[in-house]
């Protein structure tokens, strides 16, 4: 065995009996062995109490073996999911995930992308969240690969993965259309950022097509947060004539909307309906529990971490690529 005490790899080649390569190939899972020398490279990893240098290997492949993941708010349950759908693949595969949090209130999001990129992290994915098209043009023009959660394709600014936003709310209020309900508002988060935007979309297609109007009093922006829903449910429940029915652009907002109707002496639903977005799994613990829509929060992340993996895996940039992930309405007893 090599000296100093630290077992190499090129120790566990040699008493596995095969080369340094092929124990690579074992470690990283990336390339084929066969299921016999995996399994005698394995035991002997295992017996010699072998861990891969994670800085040597770097500076062998010119990698940090490390994803980034940028959320505005690490606080919210659907952002969770999200990094743990990354974590599930990039673990797989020999990668560490490094999530970071950047609120849309202040200079946080060029900041953390500024020092991801200086700590040389392979692949980052950022959500729609106010990023610039500077913030996504210093990461590609760093050499690290981008994914966008959501929004559309763009030369130069990575790949796209999403949910279709409009499509879901489009369903969302359809339904409550369905079922009588005539005068409907909408709290969404940050005024003109996404995905609230989409979502707003989605709505006022909705009611347009249903013949029904959308009113400015019954629309309301504030944040994507609990707080944000009970601000936003008292302006749209202080019009001069209430809505019977209110969409969220998330379940946080809808959750926040339940607190100011429950406060105000609203029965849920019989005086008001109260509907979210995400389905993370308060949405089905609250009573009411919510009508909402499915938003797949892990599949988006591992679809992420898998997207930069393969772009990593790639010696050419080639075409960018969009993976836009199926919604599905929760009908609960909120709406």
């Amino acid at each position: 065995m090599s000296g100093g005490g630290r077992i190499k790899i090129n120790d566990v080649a040699s008493a596995a009996g095969v080369s340094v390569t092929t124990v690579s190939h074992v470690l990283s899972g990336r390339r084929p062995v066969s299921a016999a020398t995996r399994a005698r490279v394995e035991d002997v990893i295992e017996r010699l109490g072998y861990q891969a240098d994670p800085s040597a290997r770097g500076l062998r492949t010119q990698r940090t073996h490390t994803l980034g993941l940028v959320v505005p708010d690490i606080t919210n349950p659907f952002n969770t999911a999200i990094a743990a759908g990354m974590q599930e693949i990039a673990l797989a595969h020999d990668y560490l995930t490094v999530v970071c949090e950047a609120p849309m209130d202040g200079p946080h999001l060029p900041a953390v992308i500024r020092q991801l990129v200086a700590r040389r992290i392979d692949g980052i994915v950022v959500g729609r969240y106010g990023a610039t098209r500077s913030d996504l043009e210093r990461i590609v023009t760093s050499g690290s690969k981008l994914v966008r959660l959501g929004g559309h394709l763009e030369p130069g600014l990575g790949d796209v993965v999403r949910a279709a936003e409009t499509e879901g709310m489009c369903d969302l209020v359809n339904h409550l259309v369905g079922r009588g309900y005539g005068r409907i508002a909408f709290i969404g988060g940050a005024p003109g950022v996404e995905p609230g935007q989409e979502r707003f979309l989605g709505y006022r297609q909705a009611l347009e097509t249903a013949g029904l109007p959308v009113a400015d009093e019954l629309v309301a922006w504030t944040g994507f947060t609990r707080e944000g829903g009970r601000l936003g449910a008292r302006t749209v429940l202080n019009a001069r004539t209430p809505p019977d029915a209110v969409v969220c652009a998330n379940d946080l907002i809808a959750i926040g909307a339940l607190d100011t109707a429950r406060a105000a002496g609203y029965r849920v639903p019989d005086d008001v309906a109260i509907t979210g977005y995400d389905d993370i799994e308060a949405a089905s613990l609250v009573s009411p529990a919510l009508t909402t829509v499915l938003n797949p929060a892990r599949e988006i992340g591992s679809s992420a971490a898998r997207l930069l993996l393969d772009r990593l895996d790639e010696t050419s940039p080639g075409t960018a690529r969009e993976i836009v992930l199926a919604h599905r309405l929760m009908p609960r007893e909120s709406a």
